[in-house]
């Protein structure tokens, strides 16, 4: 029988037995399953280490919490819609369909390889239509529940994916905005598209964070900022400008009267109300409905309009254009100029700012660029030459005192805020969010279609649920979107009027598919439903959730929004979807992430399944990057050999015995302490402190049977312990060993070891025999012993022990020896001299603030563990190790949890 482990050699027989027997399906009768899921992966064609890490984490959780009775639901599918398979189906002359299924064959034969443990029956693709169905029915319910909007919006636009991105999808690199996918440079068009309403539901989803306990706070600090919510006050400008005609018409949100020279008035939101004294212009962006009235009849705004349409902000910079009209203060009357200014930004606020200069240190940027008045209305506690300095080279943003407020000089400008919503009308408290409506309108082909027709005497009609799914036509090779090209998808007719109509050629945002995956999982077979609301309401919310926090907002925000979506449709009643969130970190390669692109990537398989499964699991906690290093790989590779050694050696050539000794009670209590350290690590998802964990262990059973025939029924029951504490990371392994020493069944449907004893002090016991050897070799090693003959360890007597106790309980401090002395007494316990009973007070106090006073272990706990370990010295020093009690009157140095020691 060989003694090397040979993974390639068993993975294809334990996974055709896993598979045999249906060990991952979970039975449609379960009840209320634990759920676990990671992100499911986009079809990109091969694993990368990313996704190796995040389903090893999963997998073993999975495996883990399975082996502990319960019922676990752990599925996988393909998130299969996407640019990317687009245009990799373009660059082979090739469609997406053809490209993706292909993709997917591949990385479902690698995570079958690396012997993931799903419930393949449930697997779920997104670009099949019987997927993407649901996708359009759910846009149908939500159209009809009012969170869909159609409308003309300045959105983001990537030149090389030739399509809208939603804010999410804009990243901010060295000052430019670029894209996620591409990282080309975004610019801006006005365009038709469709829209979710997610920000209805920002208040929900800002206040939501705080319950979420089981997430990184890392994330949600990440959706608070996203959704950016702000209190403040909305200020209200009437206008006016001179004007030659009469009349009155209503354009967009802003009424003109032309009659009386007035124009309704614009809403301003503010963080710092209390500064509108300091207000010195009003500007609206250009998308603003000012704007676009002034537009109509200002040849230079129509000109500044139309020249930042489609630039962003960074490249307007402080870039502005005068109007005719005037903002009419609503505190001092004074009308001040209003401009249309690129860096007001539509969707932020009301897209109308009133520029405080002295106060804003973007509103100073705009005021310096077109020399404006600088006025402060705030002082801090600096002198009034500072004051001056300031106002020319920068704003003071601080709080303070106001000056130059009429009624209000002299107050804090905390106060100042709440007196000015209380004395005046145009000025009311407020609430705003940085949050834009979810824009899931994308001019590409390989996506859901949006089943909406659009007919010029009916508008915008839904396409009827019995008509579902709207599916895609043939791939058309083109460079614009391939259903814009597509005469027989495109020309329809309307479904209520029977005319011609056109259909909608955009498709769906990705994103929208994995909003809801998750509950597609619990009945992924249900053909009346998306998905089975019984089911869903019994076993959501997902108990374990593993991901990238790249995905904060792109999907992690949107899976929130969709959940409270469905609740409000009477679908679920479960308004968070997820309950424990694991954001797993970066795997890297000389110090950089792995990448393709950068050359550095390492196959999943290039060191095989089940060294690469163990080390990523065991380099760091799952929320930190890591390094990949080959040296660190051979230490996972290294242990695997060690396991399959000792249990071959032993099924082969065991000499045991079966009278059972001190040091055989020693390590059947490790084992105990070993199955309830790693059952805590894999609670906590500490898979690198159970890998060491399982790792001492393994090193104390190779002393011990090095030192001794072992016994066999404690030697056996260690490396079945082994076995089965490493299944969930290493299962191929795990299996391996457990049926050499032909346990009971399968070890992945085995139930987890349980302590035949209940070491709840199993850290303090560990400390204690840590401390001890460590005592031993730094006496051996400062009086230079090179062969000592024997040592002894001095236990405490047991009244000290007593002493412990009371000064845990709390009588430290000032204390008095008599009151312990007393104390000791009342409870029949005999002491020696007051002097000695100080002089044990003093020692446990002075060491109380380095090592504490720790009386989790009794006299008699401490003198058995130092018995059944004294074995350990004798091993490492080749002398004879003796326990005693010290010395009842004169303890010398022994203290509860510190033996004295003796060595000749």
């Amino acid at each position: 029988m060989p003694s090397h482990y040979d993974h390639a050699q068993v993975q294809e027989f334990w996974q055709y037995i896993w598979e045999r027997d249906d060990v991952y399906e979970l039975s449609e009768d379960a009840t209320d399953p634990t759920y676990v899921l990671g992100m499911f992966p986009y079809t990109s064609g091969t694993l990368h280490m990313g996704h190796v890490r995040n389903y090893a984490i999963t997998d073993a959780y999975a495996r883990y919490r399975r082996m502990r009775g319960d019922d676990v639901l752990h599925p996988m599918g393909w998130d299969a819609f996407g640019l990317p398979a687009e245009n990799a189906a373009y660059e082979r002359a090739s469609d997406p369909e053809s490209w993706t299924k292909a993709c997917i064959r591949r990385m479902r034969e690698e995570l079958e390889t690396m012997g993931f443990g799903y419930d393949w029956s449930r697997e779920i693709t997104t670009c099949e239509p019987k997927y993407y169905r649901w996708n359009q029915w759910l846009f149908k319910r939500l159209y009809e529940a009012g969170l869909v909007e159609y409308e003309a919006a300045t959105v983001n636009w990537c030149p090389d994916c030739e399509t809208v991105l939603a804010d999410a999808q804009v990243d901010e690199r060295d000052g430019d905005r670029i894209c996620w996918r591409c990282d080309t440079p975004v610019g801006r068009r006005e365009l038709d598209q469709w829209f979710f309403s997610i920000t209805e539901y920002a208040e929900e989803l800002h206040d939501g964070l705080e319950d979420l306990e089981g997430w990184p706070e890392g994330v949600r600090e990440i959706q608070r900022n996203w959704i950016g919510r702000q209190e403040g006050a909305k200020i209200g400008f009437e206008l006016s400008r001179a004007v030659g005609s009469a009349g009155r018409e209503s354009v967009g949100a802003i009424d003109r009267d032309e009659s009386n020279g007035t124009i309704a008035g614009v809403e301003v939101f503010s963080t710092r109300p209390e500064t509108v004294c300091g207000a010195t212009y009003l500007a609206v962006s250009p998308g603003h409905d000012l704007a676009r009235i002034l537009a109509e009849t200002e040849d230079d705004v129509a000109d500044y309009v139309e020249t930042v349409r489609e630039r962003g902000p960074d490249e307007v910079g402080f870039s502005g254009v005068e109007t005719d009209v005037r903002a009419v203060h609503p505190l001092t009357g004074e009308k001040l100029p209003v401009y249309v200014a690129g860096y007001v930004l539509e969707d932020v606020g009301t897209g109308a700012v009133m520029g405080v200069p002295g106060h804003n240190e973007r509103d100073h940027g705009f005021a310096s660029e077109h020399d404006l008045p600088i006025e402060r209305v705030i002082v801090g506690d600096e002198d009034e030459s500072d004051r001056n300095e300031t106002l020319e080279n920068e704003p003071y943003t601080g709080e303070g005192t106001l000056v130059e407020s009429g009624e209000y000089d002299g107050l804090e400008s905390e106060r100042v805020r709440e007196r000015l919503v209380e004395d005046h009308d145009a000025i009311q408290a407020d609430v705003t969010y940085r949050l834009r409506d979810w824009l899931i309108s994308r001019q590409r082909y390989w996506g859901t279609p949006i089943p909406v027709v659009h007919c010029d005497d009916c508008g915008h009609v839904l396409v009827p649920d019995e008509e579902l799914p709207v599916e895609l036509p043939e791939f058309v090779r083109t460079t614009g979107n391939p259903l814009e090209e597509h005469d027989s998808f495109r020309h329809t007719t309307c479904p209520e009027c029977g005319g011609p109509a056109r259909r909608e050629t955009d498709t769906m945002d990705t994103f929208v598919d994995s909003s809801w995956y998750f509950l597609r999982f619990l009945s992924p077979n249900i053909e009346d439903a998306p998905f089975d609301a019984e089911r869903a309401n019994e076993w959501l919310p997902i108990d374990v959730y593993v991901g990238g926090d790249e995905h904060a907002i792109l999907h992690l925000l949107y899976i929130r929004f969709m959940t409270r979506a469905l609740a409000d449709l009477g679908l679920v009643e479960q308004r968070e979807p997820v309950e424990r969130l694991v954001s797993q970190g970066t795997v890297l390669y000389d110090g950089e992430k792995m990448s393709t692109s950068k050359g550095n990537v390492v196959a999943p398989l290039e060191y095989g399944a089940e060294t690469t499964r163990l080390f990523v699991l065991s380099a760091a906690h799952p929320e930190q990057d890591f390094e990949w290093t080959a040296n660190n790989v051979r230490g996972a590779y290294d242990l695997q050999q060690n396991l399959y050694r000792m249990a071959t050696e032993f099924v082969e050539k065991a000499d045991t015995r079966v009278e059972r000794r001190g040091h055989d009670e020693y390590i059947a209590r490790e084992i105990d302490r070993t199955i309830v350290a790693v059952t805590g690590e894999y609670e906590r998802f500490r898979f690198h402190r159970a890998a060491t964990e399982i790792r001492e262990l393994a090193r104390l059973l190779r002393r011990y049977l090095a030192y001794d025939r072992p016994h066999d029924e404690v030697y056996r029951r260690g490396l079945l312990t082994l076995a089965a504490l490493i299944s969930p990371m290493a299962p191929h392994l795990g299996e391996e060993l457990w049926n050499k020493l032909r346990g009971e069944g399968l070890v992945v449907e085995a139930d987890w070891p349980e302590p035949e004893t209940e070491p709840s002090d199993y850290a303090s016991e560990r400390r204690l025999v840590e401390r001890t050897l460590e005592d031993v070799r730094d006496i051996v090693d400062v009086a230079d012993i090179d062969e000592p003959e024997r040592i002894e360890l001095l236990v405490a007597p047991a009244w000290t022990y007593r002493v412990a106790e009371l000064l845990a309980d709390g009588v430290s401090g000032d204390v008095d020896a008599s009151i312990v002395a007393d104390r000791l007494s009342a409870a029949d316990i005999e002491t020696p001299t007051r002097e000695t009973v100080e002089s044990v007070v003093e020692t446990l106090l002075e060491r109380s603030p380095t090592s504490g006073i720790d009386p989790s272990l009794t006299f008699d706990d401490e003198r058995t563990l130092l018995e059944r370990a004294r074995w350990l010295i004798a091993d490492e020093f080749g002398a004879d190790v003796v326990v005693h009690i010290a010395d009842e009157a004169n303890p010398t140095k022994a203290r509860p949890g510190k033996p004295a020691i003796r060595i000749d």
